[in-house]
């Protein structure tokens, strides 16, 4: 079975490399599918963040990483995945997955969800977080890899806030 997990990625941290890992060895194909979401103002571009997802995944053989920005249920017709593979970090986070879910299967109804919960040292790890740290200059190190640092800190130098991203205990 071709298991697909979708997401934005902006940027890919810790805790979503932990689930594309976990989920890798549930499945023998992973692909991990990184949305344009034209409602989310992303940092990162498409592209970019395809790069990222890769470079961070390069040493996982059974996982495929593309970008799309059509519905998911047509990724999956297209890549003949009936499985789409999501992270619940909370309740909040369930409700709105829970009605993905189900739209999803309106959609398609062969379609399954499988949740997986972070392990715990990514419980409160989101893209979201991590961003906003970076954007006012706080060290994102234990949040991201090393290749995802150094995209933040070419990406934020290009812009008018310089503020290192990795500190020194204070």
């Amino acid at each position: 079975m071709i298991a697909t997990y979708p997401g934005t990625f902006d940027p890919v941290t810790k805790g979503h490399e932990d689930l594309i890992r976990r989920a890798s060895k549930l499945f023998p194909q992973l692909i991990v599918a990184v949305a344009e979401s034209r409602k989310k103002n992303t940092l990162f571009s498409l592209a970019e963040r395809v790069e990222l997802v890769k470079a961070v995944t390069q040493d996982l053989p059974n996982v495929k990483v593309i970008g799309f920005d059509y519905l998911l249920v047509d990724l999956l017709k297209q890549n003949q995945s009936l499985c789409i593979v999501r992270g619940a970090r909370a309740v909040s986070d369930f409700e709105y997955e829970f009605q993905m879910a189900g739209m999803n299967q309106l959609l398609l109804p062969e379609a399954e969800t499988i949740f997986l919960t972070p392990s715990p040292g990514y419980q409160f790890v989101s893209g979201t977080f991590v961003r906003e740290i970076a954007l006012l200059g706080g060290d994102v190190s234990k949040f991201v890899s090393p290749v995802v640092l150094e995209a933040f800190q070419k990406k934020l130098s290009k812009t008018s806030l310089n503020a290192p991203l990795a500190q020194g205990p204070r």
